[in-house]
């Protein structure tokens, strides 16, 4: 049985309602991931850039769950495709999403349902399953951005130009978002304790 995840303790029971609501998390957290990826560092050796947009990723995935998370990271792939300039660096067009970097881009769809899937599935119940969890959403990005990547450089040199340089770079925005689920985890522990627990709103 899928275990709740952190949005689904605040959802509404109303049909109609929680469907505003999901659409409301869905386009909030797109936008949360175009501003973290705002934050971006262009390095001179790699075309891939240092951005906060993995730790937005892999948190949105955790708190929404696989389904509306991979949904809030589609929607900004959307939006960034048609011209708003939400990749890095305000930069935006298809031709981005199909550029030398365009996996990495895609990844964070399948980062954000890997990391929804882990909780869903009750492997985030403890402290090292969360932080198992994030690892592997995290590396679900670099799995599809070298790959992509190595079509146009070689798979041997895509690992060096765009894994190697990000190793302690992701493991401190792990640690970030692991940090703030266990904040968040430590909340909603409290106010259960205190007799105020949020609803058993299930998804329909």
């Amino acid at each position: 049985m899928a275990s709740r995840v952190y949005a689904d303790l605040v959802r509404p029971a109303d049909l109609r309602l929680a469907r505003v609501f999901d659409a409301s998390l869905v386009a909030g957290f797109s936008l949360l991931i175009a501003l973290s990826a705002q934050v971006a560092i262009p390095l001179p050796f790699t075309p891939v850039p240092v951005t906060l947009q993995t730790f937005a990723v892999i948190l949105t995935g955790c708190l929404l769950g696989s389904g509306r998370g991979a949904l809030a990271a589609l929607a900004y792939l959307a939006e960034g495709s048609i011209g708003l300039p939400f990749f890095s660096g305000g930069t935006s067009g298809l031709a981005h999403l199909l550029g030398p970097t365009g996996g990495y881009l895609v990844g964070c769809v399948a980062a954000a349902f890997a990391a929804g899937f882990f909780v869903e599935r009750g492997l985030a119940r403890r402290l090292a399953g969360r932080l198992a969890a994030l690892i592997a959403a995290d590396l679900t990005v670099f799995v599809f951005g070298v790959i992509w990547l190595g079509a146009f450089t070689g798979m041997a040199k895509a690992v060096t130009l765009g894994f190697l340089p990000f190793i302690v770079g992701d493991a401190l925005k792990v640690a970030a978002a692991w940090g703030i689920l266990q904040t968040v985890s430590l909340v909603v522990r409290s106010r259960t304790a205190s007799g105020s627990s949020p609803r058993d709103t299930r998804r329909e």
